[in-house]
């Protein structure tokens, strides 16, 4: 998305609040399942919504930290911690407050490295957490 400008200085982003951090990456990962969900599929658009909740949901988003969590740099693993950590009292109607604030930190590490312009690094992330997930799902048809 490189007509979306992204005008903070990386001592800018530092200072944002990690829940800042969860808001731009819910929505960049959001963007990231739908594109791919309507690359690989000639599904409508309900179809679609029903499809892109099975990755987007807190439950979906604690599973992908968890299986990244050992290839995040200790950089990566200090915003995922921050964004773990935060105060928010807010939690998803289908999640227990330990997956929320998991899939908060998924968010927050997201959103960290997209508004740092870190793009291949997130697109790594991005692979990495779709696949962990289909692996997760077709295990569980086992």
């Amino acid at each position: 998305m490189e007509w979306i400008e992204r005008k903070k200085k990386i001592e800018e982003v530092n200072m944002l609040s990690p829940l800042v951090w969860a808001y731009i990456g819910d929505s960049v990962f959001e963007m990231f399942i739908r594109v791919n969900l309507v690359n690989h599929s000639n599904a409508k658009p309900h179809k679609l919504h029903k499809q892109s909740i099975h990755y987007v949901k807190a439950q979906a988003q604690a599973e992908m930290l968890k299986k990244i969590q050992d290839s995040l740099t200790p950089k990566e693993q200090e915003i995922v911690r921050r964004g773990r950590n935060v105060q928010n009292h807010h939690v998803a109607k289908n999640a227990n407050v330990a997956e929320y604030a998991q899939s908060t930190a998924f968010e927050a590490l997201i959103g960290y490295l997209y508004l740092t312009k870190q793009d291949e690094r997130l697109k790594e992330i991005l692979e990495n957490s779709i696949q962990t997930i289909e692996k997760t799902k077709f295990e569980k048809l086992q």
